[in-house]
């Protein structure tokens, strides 16, 4: 037996740019449960900073996290498969970031921690004030990012921003280069970093045929760089209207942006 499945990035895709969902999509999507569709949210969010959306879309499945790092089943509450960043790699970032006078925002265990609040961190946390207490993500200071990566039990991955792009984008050569990670833009000003071989396709792969399924059942939706490798494992990749052509050209479909009724209405025109 098979099932169809529906893959879905949050920011930029689902999200709208005020990080709400629209409730056409929303109505879109529960009508796709009720014909028999999976729904799974595929992001490069922690999954602390999930929770409105899981619950908005009453989904049942697990949630893939900071792209493709690692698993996890919200119902149980706790990480299914994980690909965490070695301990001694966190450190050599940590190490050239200092060097380097790039702030970090590291995704750990059940939180994201930082040094100093840069624009990317305050925006964030801003967002979380506007939930409900239960909804919102931890965020902490820490003295030392050094320390805290040898303090938790998992890093999942790192976020960089810096307002002088061609800056991060040579220190992300120099990553790539020297420490050999996955470095995946996901915003236009922000990188992720995390292991080697982690990305969105890899273990939405993983999960799908875990199933018994096939990534030819599945329609994925996304927007920016790290969702490349999920447009183009699944059957049909949508690229959203407000994606970059270098992700455009490798999907199936292009659709309107991310503030239209684009998705619901693939849905209703393709899948339903």
């Amino acid at each position: 037996m098979t099932a169809r499945v529906i893959a879905l990035d949050l920011d930029g895709t689902l999200l709208t740019p005020k990080k709400t969902l629209l409730p056409s999509s929303l109505e879109a999507l529960s009508r796709a449960r009720e014909a028999g569709y999976q729904l799974i949210i595929v992001t490069g969010r922690h999954h602390v900073a999930i929770h409105p959306f899981y619950q908005a879309l009453a989904l049942d499945t697990p949630a893939i996290c900071c792209n493709g790092t690692y698993l996890y089943d919200y119902q149980a509450k706790n990480v299914l498969e994980a690909d965490p960043l070695p301990v001694d790699q966190a450190l050599q970032l940590i190490d050239l970031l200092d060097a380097h006078q790039i702030h970090g925002l590291m995704y750990v265990d059940d939180a994201m921690v930082y040094e100093r609040p840069t624009g990317h961190v305050i925006r964030t946390a801003n967002w979380a004030q506007t939930l409900p207490p239960e909804q919102r993500p931890t965020f902490t200071q820490v003295p030392s990012l050094a320390q805290s990566a040898r303090d938790v039990n998992a890093v999942w991955k790192f976020a960089l921003t810096d307002e002088n792009l061609p800056k991060l984008q040579q220190f992300v050569q120099q990553v790539e280069h020297q420490l050999g990670l996955e470095c995946e833009w996901s915003w236009h000003d922000q990188v992720d970093i995390a292991r080697k071989g982690n990305s969105k396709g890899k273990r939405l792969t993983q999960w799908i045929e875990a199933q018994g399924w096939s990534m030819e059942n599945v329609v994925a939706f996304g927007d920016n760089y790290n969702d490349i490798s999920m447009l183009e494992a699944a059957g049909t990749g949508v690229a959203m209207g407000n994606a970059d052509d270098a992700v455009k050209t490798r999907a199936n479909i292009v659709i309107g942006d991310n503030t239209t009724d684009s998705i619901a209405k693939f849905i209703y025109t393709h899948l339903l």
